[in-house]
């Protein structure tokens, strides 16, 4: 919940975390003394001193210890100060001359503040001798096996409350926890029957503000015996050898600041004593107890409901903890199950949504999505494409920490307003930069029943000049309809998250090694592409040219000695030689159709079809061959390229001619995004069976003697289409010719040009 507690033209924050721990008064049951080491050296004291010793603080100052006590006190003071743990000397019974024989008797307890002073405060002692070792023992053990019997958090924590109220015989003990907003709830009270209950409210963050929280935790146990007594001041008020004032933060006698006796006062409070529940370091709760009068609570029972506090605490986190085990053990295999599926898909997506459990069952959501590369991938309930990605740009301004998790999303970023139903409540991890996983959670309307109205937590008073901070007067349940807000996100949830996040970095950058080594291999095979290209058009092509040539040679020196079986013989190696001079010649063709060896530009297909027919004249005029073709435009491609794949259609068809002439037409229609070209012609057709096997390399329907050809001419046609983002596909029946058609993109200059390919063309290069 947010509540407003701004006042215009004040500063509260100021009035809300002024210092309450230099306020250089203390409690008037007690005395204390701030000393100067060696000697104990009196500093200062507090002004009440008069009133105990019958001195005044002026004739003290400057005198040392032993001047207020005999010398044997002292000296057995200064030995207990020479140990480096003052709880060693901590609590001491000090007796101090009044008058006469009259003597008094104080706890004594020592400690050096933040500053290094030497502070002694002196506490009336109830007895005269400290408790014994084994009462302490056996009080806290009473309590301990009360604990032992319980079962769940919530009856310990009663438990608890039910063992101190006993052991301290206060009205009203409360076990108050704290939430991550920093607002508290009573979760377990004892009280009198004639009280008015406080189980179950909650409470705002401005009932105990941040200078008390940091009190609490440096001084774990806190006694105000008499809120209606009045501060004894320390003379002098500042420290004359700092001259500032004195940090009492350690101090067990330091006053309460006026607000909060005034808070204690409106809730009819007359003492309390405040226990800290400690967390990582961090203030967990208090175990709070209030008094309807003034109530003294000893030393050393003080000190055993501090032991008693840290040691029920220890199993209150104990008890946390084994209450989380199950779901934390359930979290934990679906992480390795998540981590098994992303490993197992080619991408790890795909192991994040599609199997069970999924991404909706680590964090228990009703909604997820995976913004990665640009694109979401969503599962569950969650808001539109558009919405998701706005969302991650705010993430992207906005938050740098590795983990983000909200339970009331739309407080600090409106517009999720718009979608509360399914994202009220947010968990988020980037994964880099621009790409993250998100968790959602819809909208869950809750009532809280506050003790008092939260933004009336306290007001603002000005007289004579002076603006100061009073609490609230009514503590009457009051009731609240939260909004906008969902279950709140699980520590246990949120670690799973995070421990999620390096699985998924680790099988990102794992898969991209991958990627990588894939590309460098690629890279690797064509450069050993090239290299037989080369090998085989220089190193080939020549001996191939020697072995025709001597043979013809042969051929025409020797005809006439030379009989019908030798001649049979030449024609023969002439014949495999053009053929393998073919092969080579197609394979250099198929490996220069390079992908990123590209150079779009506008061309006129008309005119490379006209290249294409010239190249195949002499075979159309031997063959009669009739060509048509619609008018053609002019598209983006490569001309060379272009000239090729019409030279290696109509060539097919001219090849696969049936008894009657070929007759050729060649169409062009646009569709939406593209050309769409057509090669018809009246062959022998093409068993539709087949239609898809003639464009893979090497792949014959025909034997040799039926067909010269290599079985790479269309596996040419179908990776020029490909490198043109094109496709290619024929239909065709046997006897009925066939229609081959392919399709060319418009704009694919710009398209090659967003994917950043460098232009260049070598295709053809020898002009073929």
């Amino acid at each position: 919940m947010k509540i407003n507690l701004q006042v215009p033209g004040i500063n509260l924050t100021s009035l809300k975390e002024a210092p309450i721990h230099t306020a250089s008064q203390i409690q008037p049951h007690g005395i204390l003394f701030v000393l100067a080491e060696p000697e104990l050296t009196i500093l200062q004291v507090s002004s009440n001193i008069s009133t105990v010793f019958g001195i005044s603080p002026e004739k003290i100052l400057q005198k040392k210890l032993e001047e207020l006590l005999d010398p044997f006190q002292v000296e057995r003071i200064k030995t207990g100060l020479l140990e480096d743990n003052l709880d060693f000397i901590n609590p001491i019974k000090i007796w101090a001359r009044r008058k006469g024989d009259e003597y008094l008797v104080f706890d004594g307890v020592f400690h050096r503040n933040p500053d290094g002073f030497l502070v002694l405060e002196l506490e009336p002692a109830i007895s005269q001798e400290n408790i014994p070792f084994l009462s302490f023992y056996h009080l806290a053990r009473a309590s301990i096996n009360q604990l032992e019997k319980t079962s769940t958090l919530g009856d310990f924590c009663q438990i608890i409350v039910k063992e101190v109220r006993k052991v301290t015989g206060f009205d009203r003990v409360m076990l108050y926890k704290f939430d991550d907003d920093g607002h508290g709830s009573v979760i377990a009270e004892e009280k009198l029957e004639s009280m008015e209950p406080y189980l179950g409210l909650h409470y705002p963050e401005s009932d105990i503000p941040k200078p008390a929280r940091k009190l609490f935790t440096s001084n774990w146990i806190r006694l105000i015996p008499d809120t209606t007594s009045q501060p004894a001041k320390l003379f002098p008020t500042l420290n004359p050898a700092s001259q500032l004032p004195l940090d009492l933060t350690n101090s067990i006698l330091r006053s309460a600041s006026p607000c909060h006796i005034q808070y204690l006062h409106n809730m009819g409070v007359g003492a309390s004593l405040t226990i800290s529940l400690m967390k990582d370091q961090k203030l967990w709760g208090l175990i709070a107890c209030h008094h309807q009068s003034p109530k003294y609570v000893p030393y050393e029972l003080r000190k055993a409901c501090e032991f008693l506090g840290r040691v029920i605490f220890s199993e209150i986190s104990t008890r946390e903890e084994t209450e989380d085990y199950d779901y934390r053990m359930r979290l934990t295999y679906i992480q390795s199950a998540l981590v098994e599926y992303m490993s197992q898909e080619e991408n790890f997506i795909d192991g994040l949504v599609k199997h069970q459990p999924n991404l909706l069952d680590l964090a228990n959501a009703k909604g997820a999505a995976v913004c990665f590369g640009g694109n979401c991938t969503v599962v569950g309930e969650t808001p539109t494409e558009e919405e998701v990605n706005f969302l991650v740009q705010w993430l992207k301004n906005n938050v740098d920490e590795e983990v983000f998790y909200s339970d009331s999303l739309p407080h600090i970023y409106p517009d999720a307003e718009r979608f509360k139903n399914v994202a009220s409540g947010l968990l988020a991890i980037p994964i880099s930069q621009n790409n993250y996983v998100l968790w959602f959670r819809p909208e869950v309307i809750q009532t809280v029943n506050w003790g008092g109205d939260p933004n009336k937590a306290f007001e603002v008073t000005q007289s004579e000049g002076n603006i100061r901070l009073c609490p609230r007067k009514s503590f009457e349940l009051w009731k609240e309809t939260v909004r906008l807000t969902s279950l709140p996100w699980k520590q246990v949830e949120i670690k799973a998250a995070l421990e999620l996040r390096k699985a998924i970095i680790n099988i990102v950058l794992r898969q991209a090694d991958e990627l990588a080594q894939l590309a460098q291999d690629l890279e690797r095979s064509n450069a050993e592409l090239k290299k037989f290209a080369y090998v085989a058009s220089h190193d080939l092509q020549e001996p191939l040219n020697q072995v025709a040539n001597y043979v013809q040679l042969l051929e025409m020196r020797y005809q006439e000695q030379l009989d019908e079986d030798a001649k049979e013989f030449i024609g023969f190696t002439v014949e495999g030689v053009s053929l393998m001079q073919t092969l080579i010649d197609d394979v250099l063709a198929y490996s220069k159709v390079d992908m990123q060896a590209i150079e779009f530009e506008m061309t006129g297909v008309e005119t490379a079809l006209d290249r294409a027919l010239a190249n195949l004249r002499g075979r159309i005029s031997e063959t009669g061959t009739a060509i048509a073709h619609d008018p053609l435009p002019t598209v983006m491609a490569d001309s060379t390229q272009l000239m090729q794949l019409f030279q290696n259609l109509i060539g097919n068809a001219i090849k696969f001619r049936s008894e009657q002439p070929p007759e050729i037409h060649v169409g062009a229609s646009r569709l939406e995004d593209a050309w769409l070209f057509s090669v018809r012609d009246n062959g022998i057709g093409i068993d539709p069976q087949f239609s898809d096997r003639i464009f893979v390399i090497f792949q014959r329907l025909h034997t040799r003697d039926e067909y010269q050809g290599t079985g790479m001419g269309l596996a040419i046609c179908k990776k020029i289409v490909e490198c043109h983002r094109g496709r290619i596909w024929v239909e065709s029946q046997l006897g009925q010719g066939a229609t081959f058609y392919f399709t060319i993109p418009v704009g694919g200059r710009d398209r090659e040009r967003r994917n950043g390919r460098k232009p260049q063309n070598n295709l053809f290069s020898r002009g073929q």
